[in-house]
């Protein structure tokens, strides 16, 4: 029997490849966004505001000959970054969006769903240097901008709906800056500043092993609540990663000794729990 997943921000960078990964995957795919995309390969498509309640239930139980009802949800959608709008308009986006989302998936009786969380919860753009180095899920989050703040309020949102409903598997991916091969022809310049990608310990996300890594959580058997990180295996810098730790960040420790390019948000629980490893680099 084939498994329905409704993915909210499906035009998105990130959105559209889990679409099209999920797709190649056997599942099928009700794509939900406010514009659709032109070379979608979803089975249906539902224009959907998710900061109106009543339009995102019934888009996920079902919707005239487009679909009726779905198994699990990928929640992308959101404004993506900070300051891309006014911290009020951003959380008066992205905050009732996620509260629709989990609220809907709960009366429908949905029992499995993911959503991007966001690297940005780690401490980002670690003006404050972070606790230590490669950064974890092991510290509490850090949000300094609101994008942040909503980021780590759907967290404990989701802890709550779980705790609510013990049946409910609520995975959140902190992804890292989503990439798409179009992108990587920027990152040789990075190396003259090592200080330009600081921000986020020079880490990225191929939009390909994003989308994998939605897949593993949606394939996980678990109930409750888990976060992780979700980045690439290596940097966006050829300098080595132990080199740029020690020149940007020297007073913050290093707990273990770091790989030629090896990332510095840690992706060794995404490993270990989910089965999640890259398979693309900017390195060719």
């Amino acid at each position: 029997m084939t498994t329905t997943v409704a993915v909210t921000g499906s035009s998105g960078k990130l959105g559209r490849h889990v679409v099209l990964d999920l797709t190649d995957h056997g599942y099928r795919v009700v794509a939900i966004d406010r514009v659709p995309d032109p070379d979608s390969v979803a089975a249906a498509f539902v224009r959907v505001d998710l900061t109106d309640y009543g339009q995102v239930l019934e888009a996920l139980t079902g919707v005239d000959d487009r679909h009726a009802g779905v198994d699990a949800v990928v929640h992308l959608a959101a404004i993506p970054a900070p300051g891309l709008t006014t911290n009020a308009a951003t959380f008066a986006n992205n905050m009732p969006a996620t509260y629709n989302v989990f609220a809907a998936v709960r009366a429908a009786g949905i029992r499995n769903l993911v959503w991007a969380s966001s690297e940005t919860v780690l401490g980002l753009p670690f003006d404050t240097p972070p606790p230590y180095i490669p950064v974890d899920e092991a510290y509490p989050p850090r949000p300094e901008s609101t994008y942040s703040l909503v980021k780590t309020l759907e967290e404990e949102l989701a802890r709550q709906f779980c705790r609510w409903v013990p049946e409910l598997k609520a995975i959140g991916l902190r992804f890292s800056n989503v990439m798409d091969v179009a992108d990587y022809a920027r990152f040789p310049a990075f190396d003259a500043d090592a200080q330009a990608r600081k921000w986020n310990l020079w880490a990225y996300i191929d939009g390909r092993d994003g989308a994998q890594a939605v897949r593993k959580a949606l394939e996980h058997p678990m109930t409750g609540t888990e976060v992780f990180i979700v980045a690439n295996a290596d940097t966006v810098m050829s300098r080595p990663s132990a080199e740029l730790a020690a020149e940007v960040f020297p007073g913050v420790p290093v707990t273990r000794e770091l790989g030629e390019h090896e990332t510095m948000l840690s992706i060794d629980k995404a490993r270990r729990v989910l089965g999640y490893e890259p398979e693309h680099s900017w390195r060719g």
